[in-house]
């Protein structure tokens, strides 16, 4: 038992001893790999400032003739049209994705060749969404429960019920309101099926207005009887036994505050409900930076250097192994 300790004892020697020369040939080799590649980019110094002084100069001239931007709409869709809003944006996206610009031009846009995609999605605001019914809280409440809340509030069918969405615009170089961005707006609205929605829906608005307002008017004469009454006789009228009760005339109170809400409410949609497609607001030639959008130059001149160092590296390489071949073969 004694013999074999003194053995182990060499034998770790020797393992550590092992570790430590492929240690230093490790970083003998690493040495020598960092002053390869010193030596190769002070050779190549010229060459490498030129590839990168090209391809700046190259980048910025793809970065101006390419400039790429983005446009932006928040439009509200009436009378239930939100389907009909996102299929007609997906005919417009297909139709300049096949450059039929016989089509665009067909609709009024007089640069068509300038636009390069557009798209649409919804504004989430959940808590608007759940404000305008309780079936609408109840429903959403109803679908968290088999599923992540953060992803049903994102899902087509969720979506599609905000309030207010964004159509999205790229152009080719600057456009402005009346060359790209109206004519599509005026595309949107024009239905002949929603136009007739449309007369409908603002008849009844109105008419609804009128009833409302001729209800107020009615309960403030009410009311103003009921004032004179108290404040010319301090006994109970005849004429006002059903007022007798305060909770009685809270709830007229209420009611008339209730349709003063509402006719306000009513004016406001009123007031939106003069286009199918309801445009709120507008941003337009917002530069696009997504992607490699303005990037060309950062990006060719390290793109060059690359594939020159790579070249390099594969014409040594391949001479090498060239040489090796050759002193085999002798």
């Amino acid at each position: 038992m004694s013999t074999n300790v003194p053995n182990n004892s060499e034998e770790q020697e020797i393992d550590l001893t092992q570790i430590s020369k492929k240690i230093g040939n490790l970083l003998q080799d690493f040495n020598t790999f960092l002053f390869s590649c010193i030596g190769f980019f002070v050779k190549n110094v010229r060459v490498i400032l030129i590839l990168f002084v090209v391809g700046l100069a190259l980048g910025l001239f793809i970065d101006h003739r390419n400039k790429s931007y983005k446009s932006e709409v928040i439009v509200a869709p009436n009378f239930g049209s939100t389907d009909y809003l996102y299929s007609k944006i997906d005919l417009l996206a297909a139709k300049i994705k096949e450059r039929d610009t016989v089509f665009l031009k067909s609709i009024g846009i007089l640069e068509p060749t300038k636009i390069t995609k557009i798209s649409i999605e919804p504004i989430v605001d959940v808590y608007s969404f759940i404000n305008n019914s309780d079936q609408n809280f109840a429903l959403l409440k109803l679908m968290a429960e088999d599923g992540d809340l953060k992803s049903i509030v994102k899902e087509t069918t969720t979506s599609k019920n905000y309030a207010f969405h964004t159509i999205t615009f790229l152009t080719k170089g600057i456009t402005n309101n009346e060359k790209g961005i109206q004519p599509i707006l005026n595309y949107l609205n024009t239905s002949d099926y929603y136009n007739k929605i449309q007369k409908v829906s603002v008849s009844n608005i109105q008419e609804r207005i009128k009833t409302n307002q001729g209800t107020v008017s009615q309960i403030d004469g009410i009311l103003n009887e009921f004032s004179n009454a108290t404040a010319g006789n301090n006994q109970k009228s005849d004429k006002l036994v059903y007022y007798n009760e305060n909770t009685q005339l809270n709830d007229v109170i209420k009611t008339k505050e209730a349709l003063l809400t509402e006719i306000g409410n009513l004016k406001i949609t009123l007031l939106t409900s003069d286009k199918i497609i309801k445009e709120n607001s507008t941003a337009i030639n917002i530069e696009n930076t997504a992607s490699i959008n303005g990037k060309m130059k950062l990006i060719l001149p390290f793109l060059f250097i690359f594939i020159f160092i790579s070249i390099s590296f594969f014409i040594a390489f391949y001479k090498k192994q060239m040489l090796k071949a050759e002193q085999k073969a002798i």
